[in-house]
């Protein structure tokens, strides 16, 4: 028999078990976070004012983005150019296991990402969220020829043959975009905005057949203001093709259900052409340039304030990078006094650091510590894995391959031991680098991108790489190849090992 007090203390038993597991279920069935993952083009380490305190821009909604979330110091693209970065970001792998081994795709050039080739939308997609892609593309599409005989253009820009584009009909579906590699919505550019062909493309169908043409401007003109000649729609406005991209993503956030969405927006700024709106002209104290990158902060302030006024930004992942470093010459430097890639070496397209290291700021109220700063190396082709963790899925078979997850990061679980082995980084022409820990060896002299010289021959007794403690020689000035012979093999074993492999993520 029961006494009361016996019947009290089941009761509360009971009831506490009946908390922990509503707690439980509670848990289980949290709302799936929106993910909003911008990824502007060509902006620099040191173009942000709360990473460079002595930028001379102000990029007051990406500072205030990382006031309320984490950036990181040690972030890079896992290559120093645009295409191989998009290809990295969307499937996890780095580029230089597809079919392009170096350069970058033009705007006629077919698809790269293979056909059955999982990516973060299609995993995504698969995982209850709707997807859209808005911006700059750069992947390559599969356009509809005239005359299925003969060709459209080359692979590469250095390949395309003069009037690659005649033999396209612009009035049948594009294949091989957006919508062919998991997004359910997609309203892009071709290629770069100094790219042909200068036409709006939504969902696999262009918005206006490009009948006008541009002859394209040049360096010589004006720095900056570098464009291709070639096919265009008639109403195509440079200056408002930013706009244009940041009304559609808003308008998509407006529109959004309770379904989660992943919206992948690839900004073509800052870019060449540098055509920051009237607006933004003289905001900054870096010319054409500095005030492009103003309007790009400023139009990332639009999308965070949409998620905002929809109620969604606490249970939003944000992240704003670049896909590589700027394209800021020594001369723009000594023109302005800006440091655009801050104190590292070189400029975009190169093995230097400036090649590759680029901001990288996330925000997540609900899970991300705010005003938080993290030295963990990681590159772009960590998304992949970071968003399977988020979700609480495993990566699908045979995807992924170079894909780290990085949640414990951003989240402040992991703040000192580093997630990642090692980091690869490729170059413009083709040249490899790792990096381990402090440690980073490169397999060539030369900057193997745009800084001059881009190859170079190593003299009698000289060293025929460069390896370079990071940790202290941000700006790689002392080569301690010859001293550190121990580290340069473990390094280039790692190196052959990764790529003879087929990836660099721990196998479980």
């Amino acid at each position: 028999m029961y006494t009361a007090k016996k019947l009290q203390r089941i009761l509360l038993l009971t009831l506490l078990g009946n908390s922990f597991y509503l707690l439980k279920v509670a848990a289980q069935t949290l709302p799936k976070p929106n993910i909003v993952y911008i990824l502007t083009d060509d902006l620099g380490y040191g173009d942000i004012s709360i990473l460079n305190k002595e930028s001379k821009i102000h990029t007051t909604h990406i500072d205030n983005l990382a006031k309320n979330g984490i950036y990181f110091t040690d972030a890079h693209s896992n290559s120093s150019v645009c295409t191989p970065t998009r290809y990295g970001i969307l499937t996890g792998r780095y580029a230089f296991r597809s079919s392009l081994k170096k350069g970058v795709l033009n705007g006629y050039s077919p698809s790269l990402i293979e056909p059955e080739r999982a990516t973060i939308a299609s995993f995504l997609r698969k995982n209850g969220y709707t997807t859209a892609c808005i911006g700059k593309w750069h992947l390559g599409l599969d356009f509809t020829k005239k005359d299925p005989s003969k060709a459209i253009g080359g692979k590469s820009i250095t390949e395309s043959p003069q009037n690659d584009d005649d033999n396209v009909d612009y009035t049948k579906a594009i294949k091989g975009g957006p919508t062919d590699h998991g997004f359910d919505y997609s309203y892009i550019i071709p290629a770069s905005l100094d790219m042909n062909p200068y036409v709006y493309i939504r969902n696999g169908k262009a918005v206006k057949e490009p009948t006008s043409y541009t002859t394209g401007k040049s360096e010589n003109q004006e720095r900056g203001s570098m464009r291709r000649p070639g096919k265009m729609a008639p109403d195509f406005n440079f200056q408002e093709v930013l706009p244009n991209f940041i009304n559609d993503a808003v308008n998509y956030i407006q529109s959004s259900t309770q379904k989660p969405f992943f919206l992948y927006l690839p900004l073509p700024s800052p870019h060449t052409p540098w055509v920051p709106s009237k607006e933004f002209k003289n905001v900054s104290g870096a010319g054409n340039y500095g005030d492009y990158v103003a309007e790009t902060d400023y139009m990332i302030g639009k999308v965070l304030k949409a998620l905002k006024d929809k109620g969604l930004d606490k249970n939003t992942l944000v992240i704003v990078t670049s896909d590589n470093g700027s394209d800021w010459k020594p001369e723009d430097i000594e023109a302005t006094n800006h440091y655009a890639n801050y104190i590292y070496r070189g400029r975009k397209a190169d093995i230097y650091e400036s090649g590759h290291r680029i901001p990288f700021i996330a925000s997540w109220p609900s899970k991300i510590p705010m005003g938080t700063m993290s030295n963990q190396i990681m590159c772009t082709t960590d998304l992949f894995a970071t968003v399977a963790a988020i979700v609480n899925q495993p990566l699908p078979q045979d995807a992924a391959e170079d894909s780290y997850n990085m949640l414990d990061a951003f989240t402040g679980k992991n703040k000192t031991k580093q997630i990642r082995e090692a980091i690869i980084h490729h170059s413009l022409g083709g040249i490899f680098a790792i990096r381990k820990g402090d440690w980073k060896l490169t397999t060539a002299l030369g900057s193997g991108g745009f800084t001059q010289p881009r190859t170079l021959e190593p003299q009698a007794n000289e060293a025929p790489m460069t390896l370079y403690n990071i940790a202290n020689d941000p700006q790689e000035k002392n080569n301690l190849y010859n001293s550190q012979p121990k580290i340069v093999k473990e390094l280039m074993t790692l190196l052959t090992t990764y790529k003879q492999q087929g990836y660099s993520r721990p196998k479980k």
